[in-house]
């Protein structure tokens, strides 16, 4: 590995202790928006609410949210991607980007696309740092933040690349602004960082209308995940975690019929610090994902860790279509 020079800002912010025993959860993504804030986001959409008014709803809900994680006693908080449009797109500027190809397909029979980069080059025009600072002028609690996976931005460009601009400068692009991303969340005041990976599970699923799922992409993703491990520090790695599941929205999977036994043998394959794996709520077949593999890389942290809450369909979001 390559370790980058860490300085004291770069580095996590305290947090409790790993529990000794017992089986530790971590709460982990969205938490479902406030019927007031999504008024006011529908209210923005269209000329209705200004973008005062919409910050001062997200900053409500993300109060209400830190209080109500620190009522529970969660030795860890986070702000449940009140402000964000889309766990998928935070990243990415609105004239960056078009509709691309359908990114899952989920058991009720809606699907999402894949935003398409536009024009070239990919870079970040958001940061998830900005959350954290948002939120730890709010708390005194240690936060984590969810941020994007390197693999999901990789669907955003096709093989043959954009023009002049080729898929490995574009991926080159995505493992930088990733890393940074991670950087500069810690320098925020993040305790963790865990990155969202659900399409890992997907990537197993077989489904023509989906083209780019298939095991083959499965170690693509694995690489290109461990490229921006490659970039941080000791000490940020072990503080980053990857977090897998059969997905949620509107109340549907997209991947539960996929076996977590297959799955787990190749995420373990990831250098992270630890594994956030959804089993409350999962069916038999997933239940058994508990049942760790013999081959599992060790020296990480292995966490069988529950969602905070079932990621449903926010209205703003363009990309939700239905099949």
């Amino acid at each position: 590995m390559t370790d980058q020079a860490e300085t004291p800002q770069d580095r996590p912010a305290p947090a409790a202790p790993w529990p000794g025993s017992g089986l530790p959860t971590e709460a982990v993504g969205s938490l479902p928006r406030p019927s007031n804030l999504q008024r006011v986001v529908l209210d923005a959409e269209t000329g209705l609410a200004s973008q005062e008014e919409l910050t001062a709803e997200q900053d409500r809900a993300v109060a209400d949210t830190l209080a109500r994680f620190a009522a529970t006693g969660s030795p860890i908080v986070s702000d449940g991607e009140q402000r964000r449009q889309s766990f998928a797109s935070y990243p990415l500027g609105t004239a960056d980007v078009s509709a691309g190809p359908v990114f899952a397909v989920f058991a009720d029979g809606h699907h999402r696309v894949i935003p398409s980069l536009a024009r070239a080059p990919f870079a970040f025009q958001a940061w998830a740092a900005s959350d954290v600072a948002a939120a730890r002028a709010l708390t005194e609690l240690p936060l984590k933040q969810a941020v994007i996976s390197p693999s999901m931005l990789s669907l955003m460009v096709p093989a043959e690349g954009l023009g002049e601009y080729s898929r490995e400068d574009f991926l080159e692009d995505v493992v930088a602004g990733c890393a940074e991303d991670i950087r500069r969340s810690f320098a925020a005041g993040a305790s963790r960082v865990s990155i969202d990976f659900t399409e890992g599970r997907l990537a197993l699923r077989r489904d023509v209308r989906a083209p780019w799922a298939g095991p083959e992409a499965l170690g693509g993703f694995i690489a290109l995940i461990n490229r921006v491990l490659d970039r941080l520090t000791p000490e940020q790695r072990a503080a980053v975690g990857v977090h897998t599941c059969p997905g949620n929205d509107n109340d549907s999977a997209h991947s539960a019929d996929v076996d977590y036994a297959e799955l787990l043998p190749e995420l373990f394959q990831i250098e992270a610090g630890y594994f956030l794996v959804q089993a409350g709520g999962a069916g038999a077949r997933s239940r058994r994902a508990t049942r760790w593999p013999p081959a599992a890389r060790t020296g990480a942290r292995r966490w069988a860790g529950t969602p905070s809450a079932a990621r449903r369909h926010k209205p703003h979001e363009p990309e939700a279509r239905n099949s």
